[in-house]
């Protein structure tokens, strides 16, 4: 039986989807919300005509410094392998907040929509910038409000996104 709480519902839904495919579903979820992000970010990038960020790139050089895996090729092939696991490292993020989204589902639990987007925002600000600022890249509290803006909005959108999705994944 389900019980309702200030923040949602905790109990089996009416669907009787399996925990793989709650899982499945924030997966879907959480690329849907990572496409959102992304979208949102380049719509910044175009509209102040700033420049991307490096630190999704710098976080997968010391990640692999740290493991001491070295990251093959000349400097040109290494410089791109970089460029192309640094966006890696986000939809990674993203996916597996979706995930975690899921198996939260499959335990029963249901937020209130703002709840659930403001939860998962949060979870993927942390995902995402967590390691960055473990390894040093960044310190958000040396961020002006104009870096926090751009870092919180995006993941807004994420949040809004996934909790919107998984919430229509459980329609009747």
């Amino acid at each position: 039986m389900a019980k309702r709480t200030p923040v949602g519902t905790i109990g089996k839904g009416k669907r009787g989807i399996s925990t793989l495919g709650w899982a499945v579903r924030g997966a879907a979820a959480g690329a849907a919300g990572t496409t959102a992000l992304n979208a949102v970010t380049y719509l910044d990038m175009t509209l102040r005509g700033r420049g991307s960020s490096s630190t999704p790139e710098q976080t997968v050089e010391a990640l692999a410094q740290k493991a001491h895996v070295p990251i093959p090729g000349d400097e040109e092939h290494r410089q791109n392998r970089i460029a192309g696991l640094g966006p890696m490292t986000g939809l990674v993020a993203g996916i597996g907040v979706g995930v975690l989204t899921g198996l939260a589902r499959a335990s029963g639990f249901r937020s209130q929509p703002l709840v659930g987007t403001l939860l998962t925002t949060l979870g993927v600000l942390v995902v995402a910038n967590g390691p960055m600022t473990a390894l040093g890249i960044t310190d958000p509290r040396t961020w002006s409000a104009t870096d926090w803006i751009s870092d919180v909005v995006p993941h807004l959108a994420y949040g809004a996104v996934l909790k919107t999705t998984m919430d229509a994944f459980d329609r009747p």
